[in-house]
């Protein structure tokens, strides 16, 4: 099914044309919960072990939970599909870790152990890469706003790539660079030039990357001029194009027709020099509901080199080693976002039709996709198991904006009540990521889970912590 199934507005429809009324609301659907979650005897719902009511005993509600086997397992897939996919034809694969989606230094550590490289696209992400011990040399920075500031991080860090987006990035690293080596002559840094091929990935337009209007990378038509001047300059070594279709994507047909036009733009820039690495991106789509179909990884690889090896031979050219960036395909069927109901209210939809809705001690704050770009998500209570009826639900958070919504549709048992526990799958990209303190609510902890053990790896914020950055609150402003 199209991305657009868990990425696109859900409208004035009351029921979604996909929602389909599930014959027991207490089932766990397979992809798009961790392959650890089940229900036990109690009809708690467990993951890796540890029952979800022991976590809110420990940690409180909400919260976030990584299933690390989950993580590393996606790991090592990705990159296992993408090595056997391009040593078909002799050629090497790296697979990066989108810092993006999810970052902390546990996190950092267990992809890298798994053999990923990370890419980073802030000073920020940078320093919690570095801080996890990854080397420097496996790290890639992305971004189309690089400060001067940041590019010298980079630099200093012995970072492996960094992603050039525009001219004046090119300005800056030139005198950054030149600097580096009036101190250390032979000093280099390797560079890739990101291009926007004008694929449209079938997917949210927020979440699509190479359509020609938008703030990334230059048009392919402008690319070999970048990338000319980048060749001219001591010390800045060009080491091939990066393309990025967009995120949440199934199928292969957007990538092979974008690999068509970066391999043209590639067999030209060798007339001038070598191109020894392709960067075709990622974005691959998870499942956030049942009606979500993903491509799986191992498709995705080989129908994408297969397209890069047949471009190649057309031109008559030799494949360039791969890189691929799979994003949240690597960590977000391993999270889950724990909540505790509070309200429960009934609304007459229509006539003929009441959805009930069931508010949470979360929200937005701790997912904000749904309130960007309407993502859909699937619920289940944890705390137990229901013999109830299914009926219509809507799960909204906390905060005060009527667009607060974290599960759009889903049918839930009937007795639904205040104090069960309800888990939201899938979540385990872009929610820690994008969460924010609005309603100066404090962020959630993020715990692992593994082998029936749990443990923080990101401690939960305080109201103290939101008070301490006040001046006025903290004392700081009268001194």
């Amino acid at each position: 099914m199209s991305a657009a199934t868990s990425a696109a507005p859900s409208g004035p429809v009351a029921i979604p044309s996909w929602l389909v009324e599930p014959g027991d609301a207490n089932g766990l659907v397979d992809g798009v919960w961790p392959s650890s979650a089940v229900r036990d005897e109690d009809g708690a719902i467990r993951i890796a072990g540890v029952a979800l009511t022991a976590l809110r005993e420990r940690f409180g509600t909400p919260l976030y939970i990584l299933d690390e086997d989950e993580v590393r397992a996606h790991a090592r897939a990705a990159l296992a599909a993408f090595r056997t996919a391009t040593a078909a034809y002799g050629v090497g694969a790296r697979v990066y870790y989108a810092g993006k989606a999810f970052l902390s230094t546990e996190v950092v550590r267990w992809v890298t152990d798994e053999g990923l490289a990370v890419d980073v696209c802030s000073e920020g992400e940078l320093a919690v890469a570095l801080a996890a011990g990854a080397d420097p040399a496996r790290l890639g920075f992305h971004g189309n706003n690089k400060s001067t500031r940041e590019l010298e991080s980079a630099v200093d860090a012995g970072i492996g790539s960094i992603v050039i987006d525009s001219h004046d990035e090119i300005d800056r690293l030139e005198s950054i660079i030149a600097r580096r080596r009036a101190a250390v002559p032979h000093a280099t840094q390797a560079v890739l030039v990101r291009v926007v091929s004008g694929v449209h990935a079938e997917t949210h337009d927020f979440l699509a990357t190479a359509h020609e209007d938008q703030k990334f990378g230059f048009a392919l038509g402008d690319a070999a001029a970048a990338v000319s001047r980048i060749r001219s300059i001591p010390g800045l070594v060009f080491t091939g194009l990066h393309c990025h279709i967009g995120s949440q994507i199934f199928g292969t047909s957007g990538f092979a027709e974008s690999a068509a036009r970066v391999v043209e733009l590639h067999a030209a820039l060798l007339e001038g020099g070598d191109v020894p690495v392709m960067n075709l991106g990622g974005g691959f789509g998870i499942a956030y509901t049942s009606a979500d179909d993903p491509t799986p990884i191992a498709a995705l690889a080989t129908g994408i080199v297969d397209a890069v090896a047949r471009e190649c031979a057309e031109r008559g050219i030799p494949i360039p080693n791969l890189a691929f960036e799979p994003g949240r395909a690597i960590v977000g069927q391993a999270g889950v976002t724990l909540y505790e109901v509070g309200t429960i209210k009934p609304v007459l939809v229509s006539d003929d039709l009441v959805r009930t809705y069931v508010s949470v001690d979360g929200g937005m704050s701790d997912n904000a996709r749904p309130a960007l770009y309407g993502a859909q998500y699937s619920a289940r209570i944890a705390s137990r198991a229901s013999a109830a009826a299914p009926t219509l639900s809507r799960v909204v958070g906390r905060h005060c904006e009527s667009g607060d919504i974290v599960v759009d549709a889903e049918y839930l048992p009937a007795d639904i009540a205040p104090g069960d526990l309800l888990a939201v799958p899938a979540t385990g990209a872009y929610c820690f990521s994008l969460a924010s303190n609005y309603n100066f609510v404090p962020r959630p902890a993020v715990v692992a889970v593994r082998g029936g053990e749990a443990r923080v790896i990101v401690r939960a914020e305080s109201i103290s912590d939101l008070l301490a950055r006040d001046t006025g609150a903290s004392g700081e402003g009268n001194t």
